[in-house]
């Protein structure tokens, strides 16, 4: 099938970029400027990844995000919090119907591009805090892609029965550098690791088994998750 993949640069996307580029013919790679504050880490290694296997990337200005949404994690919202990437906190970090807007745009430009499916890197752990990465959701926004274009673009979600470990493995045997990805929603100069999302790379890594390549601005110890916390209180 010829797909169009949706690669940001961090670590899931980029191994979706190259589990499609394994299973299916990849027409091109779409990433999005939506004003994150991580952007500009992260979307270099979409590119670079995309040049590397040959593939076509395109980068979609959506800077009006940063300006009429709030999140904490764009631009121009607040701090970054610290903990567990299900932690009640993180919801802090979610742009609305992000998934939704993007997408729509990324299916209009896979129809565009002679595509009929487009790869997203959803994964079994996504679901916790955000909404627009539920099963409800992705099924109902992959039923209105394959209704609403002529291509009948399916929604393909490889990782969906996966968590970020799982993904990690998956990576390594398709030869990604993980070194090359990006996970910090900070956006500083190196990974903060203590970040929702940094907490999340360093946990996947280290229940994968796999050296984790990553340079941290601290290491903390890994806060437990609220799931865990509960079994641990036999809850």
């Amino acid at each position: 099938m010829k797909v169009v993949v949706l690669c940001s640069g961090g670590m899931d996307s980029v191994t979706a970029l190259y589990w499609a580029q394994q299973e299916q013919t990849v027409n091109a790679a779409v990433s999005f400027d939506y004003g994150s504050k991580h952007n500009p880490r992260e979307l270099p290694f979409a590119a670079e990844h995309a040049a590397k296997l040959g593939v076509r990337q395109e980068t979609v200005p959506l800077r009006f995000m940063d300006r009429l949404f709030a999140s904490d994690l764009l631009a121009g919202g607040g701090d970054i919090p610290e903990g567990h990437y299900e932690a009640a906190n993180m919801k802090q970090t979610v742009v609305p119907f992000r998934n939704a807007i993007m997408l729509s745009i990324a299916c209009g430009f896979a129809e565009s591009a002679g595509a009929e499916g487009l790869v997203i890197a959803a994964h079994g752990g996504d679901h916790a805090i955000y909404p627009d990465c539920r099963e409800d959701f992705m099924r109902a926004m992959g039923d209105a892609m394959r209704l609403g274009t002529y291509a009948q673009v399916q929604l393909l979600r490889p990782f969906i029965n996966l968590d970020k470990a799982g993904i990690a493995r998956e990576g390594a045997g398709l030869g990604v550098d993980y070194s090359r990805t990006w996970s910090c929603y900070k956006g500083g100069a190196i990974h903060c690791g203590a970040c929702g999302t940094g907490v999340e790379r360093r946990e996947a890594f280290a229940l994968a088994g796999l050296m984790d390549p990553t340079a941290y601005e601290a290491t903390p110890p890994l806060p437990i998750g609220p799931r865990n916390k509960g079994e641990q209180s036999g809850k």
